[in-house]
């Protein structure tokens, strides 16, 4: 986000034109340089970039919620850190309509149970002995300093350079210390990323768990199944992956629903402008056909297992989202 030219595999993730990673990226000499699609800003300033600051409110809400489901108390800092965002709420009680608010309340707390399922999968799979993290898109992800890991544990983070130059910037200026070893990747998705986690140290035959947290839907089809396989391939048995995929087949019937609406009108970000609109991959499928174990759920099922979360509604731009859980066995 077996390496061939181009033309033998046009998954490959490279900057020519027939890459499904290529598209509006521009070629500057640095891999790191080249934006999601959807945006040109490196950082967390635009486009997809500043998806990564609405997630990081989303937890800073959660986390001052009586009931919360997730504690990220770094977040509200990231939020308070980017010009872009200075007046966006860190605490419900700072937004007019509560609860009832599309944004701040109802996809909020989205987030928020997202982060927590995602926090016990990562700590289930840890628990049974891997010890490698690789957070795919890992934004403004906290867990190498939230979660309570083995020391011996190490969180590989890929994402863009700038991101991750933002992210440290912060963190530097707090109290801020990883509990386990953490190891920035800095490289964009659409280039040799597994070069640079390899040389970043990642132990292929060593179990690992990843997370490709709110990250699929802003690829083309053929970039996720190029990194679905590749998981695959670097993953030895014991190792656990965990993503969040959208089945909808129009994903522009929900262009009017509360949730996208709200996004658009109140902090500008129009998420299925960045949302590719292609046809989606089976990822699932493609897995279990490799050998693993899958499961995919609806959020509403967490909802009622953690019994605080959305719940489905009219016009609902969470329909068709779910989050898949697969285990490579052990022999």
């Amino acid at each position: 986000m077996s390496e061939t030219t181009s033309t033998e595999d046009p998954r490959r993730p490279t900057g020519g034109p027939s890459s499904p990673f290529a598209r509006g990226e521009r070629d500057e000499g640095d891999a790191t340089a080249a934006a999601t699609r959807g945006g040109d800003a490196e950082g967390v300033d635009g486009g997809v970039g500043l998806t990564a600051l609405l997630v990081a409110a989303a937890r800073a809400i959660e986390t001052h919620r009586h009931d919360s489901l997730a504690q990220d108390h770094y977040a509200e800092h990231f939020v308070r850190a980017a010009g872009a965002c200075a007046d966006w709420p860190v605490r419900i009680q700072q937004v007019p309509d509560g609860d009832d608010d599309p944004l701040w309340g109802r996809f909020a707390r989205y987030f928020g149970l997202r982060t927590r399922v995602l926090d016990d999968f990562v700590l289930r799979s840890v628990g049974a002995d891997a010890r490698q993290v690789v957070l795919l898109g890992a934004g403004l992800d906290t867990r190498a300093f939230r979660l309570d890991l083995p020391s011996d544990c190490v969180v590989f983070e890929i994402d863009r350079a700038g991101v991750l130059a933002f992210k440290h910037h912060v963190l530097t200026g707090l109290p801020a210390a990883p509990k386990a070893k953490r190891v920035p990747v800095p490289v964009d998705l659409r280039a040799d990323w597994v070069t640079a986690l390899t040389s970043a140290g990642f132990d292929p035959a060593a179990p690992s768990v990843w997370l490709a947290e709110g990250l699929l839907f802003y690829l083309p089809g053929p970039a996720e199944t190029y990194l679905v396989d590749t998981v695959d391939r670097l993953t030895t048995r014991g190792s656990a992956l965990a993503f969040e995929a959208k089945l909808e087949q129009d994903l522009l019937a929900y262009r009017d629903s509360p949730i996208y609406t709200a996004t658009r009108e109140q902090i500008g970000i129009d998420l299925l402008d960045l949302f590719d609109k292609g046809p989606r991959p089976d990822s699932a499928g493609d897995l279990a056909a490799k050998g693993w174990t899958t499961s995919m759920h609806t959020p509403f099922d967490f909802t009622r297992l953690q019994g605080r979360g959305p719940l489905p509604e009219p016009n609902d731009a969470l329909e068709g989202n779910r989050w898949v859980f697969a285990h490579k066995p052990r022999p």
